[in-house]
């Protein structure tokens, strides 16, 4: 189902929509969080129209606002309590859908007045580390959820395609999202490749200067670039910060460890990237070095450099590991002895372990994929998955899946 917001086509998320929705009329304030327009600020309409329809709310009960507008530039959060005190329906509940609110100094004080001084629901999102500050701990303890938005998943991409274009076969629209990413903007109707990294290098710009460089006040731009950049290049690599230090002295760019920290961290609170960290399966404990990194969208890494289909099988594992995410699991890389298992995926009393490549073409790389799941002895689900023509069957109780099919099963 597709709606139409200000003129544009909007195309139904269920995933995060039927989440959200089941925390309506609970003491919880929804927190939306998630990159730069992976959609939060459409799930938000949706959500209003869902709450018209089901739970016969009418109009003046919703006050939406957009705090990224100039509108409010200069307000101050006292200003704000009075605004929104001022719209509170008397005798019946109001339902709030505050857009981008971190943009005001001191919001976290203002959601919780309201919050606990009236009949009200409250939504809102974000897209930068002043939605994940210590602030919302203080001021919001055991009074929030939070909901992550990522960019479309396989299946989501499918969904948002047939709308104006017919699909071919699933394994053929997989190689066009591993080449064009998920971002809704992208996939409202068909853009060519370059039309598309022309728009997530918009994205990428926004973010990078707007969450990072103008909100931490930093100045050495060209620094920071230059990690970025080291990051999206090596997708799917352990390195350190050390790592990246060593090879910004390489370019006569001298940088402490401690900064390189500093700057990955900020890029991981716009939600830019995901650390991703190593877990010793015998020692059952997290390692604290060597890290992988993750993008928010495999698309970033192509807007910035430029499509290669020598990055595909770094592209396939972030994918899979976005997915693993998505569908709630905390997502580690496993480390059994000297084998490593691209994901350690749990949840609850779930767990998972997954191999990614491209393809197998000598037996040697075969036997290392499926060697290191052979050596884990417990009973979870193990997975290579490919993108070959043998990505099916059961080998000694690894299931080798091709990775669209996987990303498109309800359950693993």
């Amino acid at each position: 189902m597709s709606y139409i917001f200000g003129g544009k086509m909007a195309i139904q998320r269920p995933l995060y929509i039927d989440e959200i929705f089941k925390y309506i009329n609970t003491p919880f304030i929804k927190i939306v969080m998630g990159i730069r327009r992976s959609g939060k600020s459409t799930i938000l309409k949706m959500i209003e129209e869902k709450i018209k329809d089901s739970l016969n709310v009418s109009d003046e009960q919703i006050i939406s606002m957009r705090f990224d507008s100039i509108e409010f530039e200069d307000i101050s959060y006292r200003s704000l309590y009075e605004i929104l005190k001022n719209k509170i329906q008397n005798g019946r509940k109001t339902y709030f859908f505050l857009d981008e609110i971190q943009e005001i100094d001191n919001w976290e004080k203002v959601v919780n007045s309201i919050f606990s001084d009236y009949d009200v629901e409250i939504f809102i999102t974000g897209s930068n580390s002043r939605m994940m500050s210590s602030e919302i701990s203080t001021y919001l303890t055991g009074r929030y959820i939070s909901f992550e938005v990522f960019p479309l998943s396989f299946s989501e991409y499918l969904t948002f395609k047939k709308q104006y274009a017919p699909l071919k076969n699933n394994y053929e629209e997989f190689v066009e999202y591993v080449k064009k990413g998920g971002f809704p903007a992208t996939h409202l109707k068909e853009f060519s490749q370059d039309e598309i990294y022309t728009i997530v290098n918009d994205i990428y710009n926004s973010t990078v200067f707007s969450d990072i460089v103008r909100r931490n006040n930093i100045r050495k731009i060209d620094q920071l670039e230059r990690i970025v950049k080291f990051v999206f290049s090596n997708v799917g690599n352990t390195f350190s910060a050390k790592s990246i230090s060593d090879y910004l002295k390489s370019e006569k760019r001298v940088i402490d460890n401690e900064t390189v920290y500093n700057y990955l961290e900020k890029l991981e609170k716009a939600f830019l990237i995901y650390k991703c960290s190593r877990y010793d399966l015998k020692g059952k404990e997290i390692l604290k070095t060597q890290e992988k990194f993750y993008l928010a969208d495999s698309s970033l890494r192509y807007a910035v450099f430029g499509y290669s289909s020598d990055f595909v099988a770094s592209i396939l594992e972030n994918i899979v590991y976005l997915e693993l995410r998505r569908r709630g699991f905390k997502v580690y890389i496993g480390k059994y002895g000297d084998k490593e298992i691209d994901f350690v995926a749990e949840k609850q009393n779930n767990k998972l372990y997954v191999q990614v490549m491209q393809k197998i073409e000598i037996e040697k790389t075969e036997q290392r994929e499926y060697e290191a799941l052979f050596q884990i002895d417990d009973n979870y689900p193990k997975y290579v998955l490919r993108t070959d023509e043998f990505a099916d069957g059961n080998y000694h109780g690894v299931k080798t899946v091709h990775i669209a099919d996987f990303l498109l099963a309800d359950n693993w």
